[in-house]
């Protein structure tokens, strides 16, 4: 519903892409996305909360024990990779008390693209969950991929989407994944593999509804499910041949040690180690495992070949006989005859096998499936049209009546939730101000620009109104109770045309207000 997206209909980076198809518009809609936003995971941007807050707040919900298993910052520690990287080090909490965790709000595309007036950033950000959503709503907008095309999938530490287009997609962060780059051994690949690998996938959401581990009944349609779970497997499953075996090495180095590689160079075969051969890949453009092997050989200093074999290690070549079956059950009978020692190898068998095989952990399909009312919209409709939609639908179904609550729609939704958030999960604008008095305060925030980042009638939430420096009369107000409040002021608050008053210890503040909004009575 947001007009930001909408926007990217009218750039002259999308001339023509309803004449491609789904995968070439993905792949435009990627480098838009990757020239104009970055992947922002500052601590300090939302804030800092610790767990028995957050705890406290779901107690009446949820237990901890099970909060922990869905999420990483209470405790979650998820595979052995996740305990052996640290994970509290990883986000750069180590600096922090244990029980110190940070907000990392899911940012609306406004605030997205508002990064671009905080300090040290010169485009538009946002964290994986900003990302995912920006993702999945630019699909259909810009791309007009279908919904019933879009699956989210949320793990304890990552968000992204899952595509059905082609043999499928996979969005990570900025990043897409189509199958071939899942399975080219690159460390990139390798970063945008980890939570599938290493993560219980928590939720999955979708437009006729979600599943998620923790509850046993489900609203997402049964039937998209089970394509979910088919697609997403066959997508990380790969029949091994030379190219795939040698991205594998590529992508879990230490074993290139283990193998040689030969070819025929004239009338005689040459060998070099794997690992002397993958170095030449660094300067070049050709790769071992594709059809640029050859030109890659041509690369190669004299001195690195040999025409002796290193018995110590094994031999492998772009026309071994066992890089030509046609299922991995072949591939790993034969690999064990042909290389018994390393058919002995456990640890690399198995990174192996889940290098070419990677399972996903989905919810259970042993769910109680409970349609809801899916959100079915066309691609060709025009976004008044899809808020007229969604606005028919919002009385049955909570899940669309939450979208116009997430996009600050307050021309139509009850302030509390949204007043509640401002004053209680808005430490930022606490902390920036926390040096100066009040007068001061006001000083400041009149100084900056009386405009807000959301158009029409959305509101920005104080901490954008601090970490962008700018907002309409009734956000600036806003916060300027927060900043009272966390003091412990008695705040009086009328609001006249065009302007908002408030009286602190027989003080009068004023501010100018733009937006068609009145902030009811007996709320602030």
């Amino acid at each position: 519903m947001s007009p930001e997206i909408w926007k990217w209909r009218d750039d002259k980076w999308f001339v023509g892409i309803d004449k491609m198809g789904p995968l070439k518009k993905i792949h435009r809609l990627k480098q838009y996305i990757m020239d104009h936003y970055s992947f922002n995971l500052d601590l300090e941007t939302w804030g800092l909360t610790d767990k028995q807050t957050e705890i406290s707040r779901f107690e009446t919900f949820i237990d901890p024990e099970t909060l922990q298993q869905s999420n990483a910052l209470f405790g979650y520690e998820g595979d052995k990779y996740y305990f052996d990287i640290d994970i509290r080090k990883h986000f750069g909490l180590d600096k922090f008390d244990s029980d110190i965790i940070p907000y990392w709000k899911t940012e609306t595309v406004e605030a997205m693209n508002a990064f671009r007036f905080k300090p040290g950033h010169p485009s538009a950000a946002g964290e994986c969950v900003s990302l995912a959503c920006l993702y999945a709503a630019a699909l259909f907008i810009v791309a007009k991929i279908p919904l019933e095309k879009i699956f989210l999938l949320g793990t304890p530490l990552h968000s992204q989407n899952f595509i059905l287009v082609d043999e499928g997609v996979l969005t990570n962060n900025r990043r897409i994944m189509t199958k071939a780059m899942w399975f080219n051994g690159t460390e990139l690949s390798g970063l945008a593999r980890r939570a599938l690998e290493n993560e219980q996938v928590t939720m999955v959401a979708h437009s006729t509804g979600y599943i998620h581990t923790i509850y046993q009944e489900a609203t997402i349609a049964e039937e998209a499910y089970t394509l979910l779970r088919h697609k997403l497997s066959a997508y990380l499953e790969i029949p091994v041949n030379f190219e795939i075996f040698t991205n594998f090495l590529r992508s879990v180095s230490h074993y290139q040690k283990l193998f040689q590689l030969s070819f025929q160079c004239l009338h005689q075969i040459k060998y070099i180690r794997l690992e002397k051969a993958f170095a030449y890949e660094h300067d070049s453009k050709n790769k071992i495992g594709d059809k640029t092997i050859n030109k890659l050989f041509c690369e190669i200093d004299e001195e690195d070949l040999s025409v002796n074999i290193d018995k110590e290690r094994a031999v492998i070549a772009a026309d071994n006989f066992i890089f030509s079956q046609k299922t991995n059950q072949d591939f790993f009978a034969l690999f064990r005859q042909e290389f018994p020692a390393l058919a002995a190898n456990r640890e690399f068998m198995e990174d192996l096998r889940k290098f070419v095989h990677t399972i996903p952990k989905l919810p259970s399909s042993n769910k109680h499936f409970s349609p809801s009312s899916p959100v079915t919209l066309s691609v060709n409709l025009t976004r008044d049209e899809i808020i007229n939609v969604l606005s028919g639908l919002r009385n049955h179904s909570t899940t669309v009546d939450l979208a116009f609550y997430a996009g600050r729609q307050m021309d139509s939704c009850d302030w509390k939730p949204f007043l509640k958030a401002a004053f209680e999960r808005n430490p930022v604008s606490v902390d920036y101000f926390r040096e100066m008095e009040m007068d001061r305060v006001y000083s400041v925030l009149s100084s900056w620009p009386d405009e807000s980042i959301y158009e029409g009638n959305g509101l920005a939430m104080p901490d954008e109104v601090v970490n962008y420096q700018r907002g309409e009369g009734i956000e600036k107000a806003i916060t300027f109770i927060n900043i009272a409040k966390s003091r412990h002021l008695d705040i009086i608050r009328e609001q006249q045309d065009k302007k908002i008053i408030l009286k602190i210890e027989h003080r009068k503040y004023e501010f100018p207000v733009t937006k068609n909004l009145v902030v009811p009575n007996g709320i602030v």
